[in-house]
């Protein structure tokens, strides 16, 4: 499959009904989604691999790494929400996926490979750390969009544990949705980062 055929089945997934600013439910955008899917793939993290999407919201890259050939996918969610709009989703682009309602700090599987797009801390300081320790501790490869101003925190934050293995530059546009956004439409710099644990 390539990227922007994935990109394109990507659009079809549903957004986050009624999100939720303080816990920063924000949709990963479809071409965010299928840049970071991709480039796992192309790595070999993707087929043929065990994945988890940590803080799956709606299932966008869950449902794409099932779509690129993932021999397990397992989505998790603390929202009850977004979990039953991930199994419409997924089950909308039949794409084979497991969604778990429950705290990422619980998850005691292993994997081969964890996707996520974690909280960036603008409303609760620190908000990406249990992502990182719990991606750190199920899976030995790790694909995550971090704000690119978080660069120097996720190296000193991960010494001794895992090292970035490479990181692209990309733009997460985010629409207005809340009554704090002054603009209609804001790209925040990101990095879409894979970590390797050592």
């Amino acid at each position: 499959m390539k990227l922007r055929t994935l990109e394109i089945k990507l659009e079809r997934v549903a957004g986050i009904p009624n999100p939720d600013p303080a816990q920063e439910q924000y949709m990963t955008p479809a071409p965010l989604a299928a840049r970071l899917l991709f480039d796992a793939y192309l790595a070999g993290d993707i087929e043929g691999c065990s994945v988890c999407d940590l803080g799956s919201g709606t299932g966008i890259l869950s449902i794409g790494a099932a779509l690129l050939g993932a021999d397990e996918v397992v989505g998790v969610e603390g929202d009850a929400r977004l979990v039953a709009a991930a199994r419409e989703n997924a089950e909308k682009l039949s794409a084979d996926c497991r969604f778990i309602a429950d705290d990422i700090r619980s998850m005691r599987e292993s994997f081969d490979t964890v996707v996520m797009n974690p909280p960036f801390g603008a409303q609760s300081e620190h908000a990406d750390r249990p992502f990182i320790d719990a991606a750190l501790r199920i899976a030995p490869v790790t694909y995550g969009i971090f704000n690119a101003g978080t660069m120097p925190f996720l190296a000193s934050y991960i010494r001794g544990r895992a090292e970035i293995a490479g990181a692209v530059s990309a733009l997460f546009p985010i629409k207005r949705m809340f009554s704090f956004h002054s603009r209609d439409l804001l790209e925040i710099p990101v990095e879409i980062v894979c970590l390797r644990r050592i």
